[in-house]
């Protein structure tokens, strides 16, 4: 009897507990909380201010010399003497070589008796003029020998200029047998021998490079100067040497010490490079600047007013080019397509996109979506720098099809 109401009272528990597990499974699951949203990303902006900024410019550039002068001789003869050694540096005046002037020592010496011949005969005719004028007064000699006196009184005036004038031409000859140097500077390495046979305005005796003062031409582009136009046009002339400083870098880094000046530019585009030539003046006192050496050329003076730099971080380049991140009022930002003028150490000068007052982003451009709202946090102001030239590098983000530009 004790047996069986054992087994009636688990049956009881067994089936009670299938039963709160039948209601359990079948009673629907609580509802869980909705997720909320993600907080806008922070990112750090700068507001756009308009500034003065010096705007150096670089280009490759040549040495060439002040000027270079061929010596010829102006008369012919034998080459007696050479008074310097090739390639020495020779003086303004400085004897360079002497022709044998003997042949035209004679001839001086001819012209100078042909001259006092011709004096001479001038002073027989001018006394034979008087007499005759003197005759013709008491109406004792005839108008024709009047006449032929006035003639030969005239004709023989006449051959005494002639004859000083020939005396002066053999007198340059003869000076132009010894050759000077007409500058200052180094001659060339090749020089006729002692005993060369020189023939007038044809024979090359030497070359006189004058590097006192240097030149420097360097040039640039069609597209470039009108980006310097647009730049200089507030202050007039183009690279004004009042204003426009110029510095020298050589390849291996050395700066020359002395700043020289913008002394011509080319009016024409040469039709087969497409540039502009333009040529600095520099003081070489020392030499150090040799004809046919490249160097770096460094203008400065240039300033671009009121420029806006938009830090490095801030731009990033998409299909259509460079673009920036710019923060609505509403905190939402959009893309905005920018156009590069230059570049600087820390930024880059735009020309056209934004405008004074915009906010930019700056920092956390990677988290930014195109017309999704950001929290913006004020940063340091816009660099400024030297400008260098560069183009803008490659950013993260891309703007949307639909971003405004």
């Amino acid at each position: 009897m004790r047996a069986w109401i054992w087994r009636i009272a688990a049956t009881c528990v067994f089936v009670a507990v299938v039963a709160a597990g039948v209601l359990w499974w079948k009673q629907p699951p609580a509802k869980q909380a909705a997720p909320q949203a993600p907080p806008p990303p922070e990112v750090g902006v700068v507001e756009l201010k308009t500034a003065n900024v010096p705007l150096p410019l670089e280009f490759s550039g040549r040495v060439a010399s002040f000027r270079a002068v061929e010596i010829r001789a102006q008369v012919s003869g034998v080459l007696q003497k050479r008074e310097f050694q090739e390639g020495a540096i020779v003086k303004a005046g400085e004897v360079l070589f002497r022709i044998d002037p003997r042949t035209y020592e004679a001839a001086l010496s001819r012209a100078t008796a042909q001259a006092a011949q011709a004096k001479a005969t001038l002073v027989q005719a001018e006394e034979n003029f008087k007499r005759v004028e003197g005759l013709a007064s008491q109406k004792v000699s005839t108008q024709k020998s009047l006449e032929d006196a006035i003639a030969a009184r005239d004709q023989a005036r006449a051959a005494v200029q002639s004859t000083e004038a020939d005396v002066l031409t053999a007198r340059l000859n003869l000076e132009f047998t010894t050759i000077k140097a007409p500058v200052t500077g180094p001659t060339s390495l090749v020089a006729p021998a002692e005993g060369t046979l020189i023939q007038a305005q044809q024979t090359v005796l030497t070359t006189i490079t004058q590097l006192d003062p240097a030149y420097v031409n360097f040039t640039f582009t069609e597209g470039e100067m009108r980006q310097l136009q647009e730049v200089e046009r507030p202050q007039g002339e183009l690279f004004d040497p009042d204003t426009v400083k110029v510095e020298l870098q050589f390849g291996d880094g050395a700066v020359y010490p002395q700043l020289g000046k913008i002394d011509m530019r080319s009016r024409t585009i040469d039709p087969r490079t497409g540039t502009i030539l333009i040529r600095a003046m520099f003081p070489n006192s020392d030499g150090a600047l040799l004809p046919g050496q490249f160097v770096r050329v460094k203008l400065t003076g240039i300033v671009l007013q009121n420029a806006i730099v938009v830090p490095k971080a801030a731009i990033s380049q998409g299909p259509l080019g460079a673009f920036v991140y710019a923060i609505e009022p509403d905190s939402v930002a959009r893309a905005r397509q920018v156009r590069i003028f230059r570049e600087l150490d820390n930024g880059f000068i735009v020309r056209k996109g934004l405008k004074t007052g915009d906010r930019i982003v700056v920092d956390g451009v990677i988290r930014v979506r195109p017309g999704n709202v950001v929290r913006p946090v004020p940063m340091a102001a816009a660099p400024r720098g030297a400008a260098q030239s560069g183009a803008a590098p490659s950013g993260a983000g891309q703007p949307a099809a639909g971003g405004k530009q």
